[in-house]
């Protein structure tokens, strides 16, 4: 941990006069924190899209939110951090531009409304052995919303409340649509597992 910790601390001082080329509007330290970050920030983006090239647009979306509120970061935090919060929040307002343009699946739609206090299936068993990277493609067969809300309550561990104010859902429904997501994650994975296994 403190090996990490120290490192951390070293890539944010070598960031310094980068970031500070970027606040001057420098290409060249545009371009360091664009290599630096892309394939990091393309992950975080495709957990919340599925298709690469929408991925694609919301990345140069967010790399020009980047450098052009740069001033706003203040070091307080790291930079990555403060890079990938663009990112998410980039993600989802392209999830509801999408959602605005009638661009559901599944049965979110029949599903927004719901006011259900319906108790969450438990964590995915980890004693079942499943690795991170089987667990992000079951996430992409989610409908969008469903996977949104998955994220931003496991990853990014926001809470239904929140979650409601940034995709303009209702509580209830962020609550709902977190359990079917959970749901269809492990019904997929446990899928996969019996043919596996066969």
């Amino acid at each position: 941990m403190n090996v990490s910790n120290s490192a951390q601390h070293a890539s944010d001082s070598e960031l310094r006069p980068i970031i500070e080329g970027c606040k001057r509007g420098e290409r060249r330290a545009q371009q360091q924190v664009f290599e630096r970050y892309y394939r990091l920030m393309f992950g975080v983006c495709l957990r919340y899209i599925s298709d690469h090239d929408s991925v694609q647009d919301v990345l140069q979306e967010g790399f020009l939110k980047v450098f052009s509120n740069i001033e706003g970061y203040t070091s307080k935090g790291s930079f990555e951090g403060w890079i990938r919060r663009i990112m998410v929040n980039t993600s989802i307002d392209f999830i509801r531009r999408k959602r605005a343009a009638g661009w559901e699946s599944g049965d979110e739609a029949t599903m927004e409304g719901l006011e259900s206090d319906e108790p969450l299936p438990d964590e995915l068993d980890e004693e079942v052995g499943f690795t991170v990277q089987d667990v992000l493609q079951a996430m992409e067969r989610l409908t969008p919303v469903y996977r949104a809300v998955f994220n931003l309550y496991v990853f990014e561990n926001l809470g239904h409340q929140e979650i409601s104010e940034e995709l303009g859902i209702s509580v209830g429904t962020s609550k709902s649509n977190l359990a079917k997501a959970r749901r269809n994650i492990r019904n997929h994975l446990l899928t996969r597992k019996g043919e596996s296994v066969k």
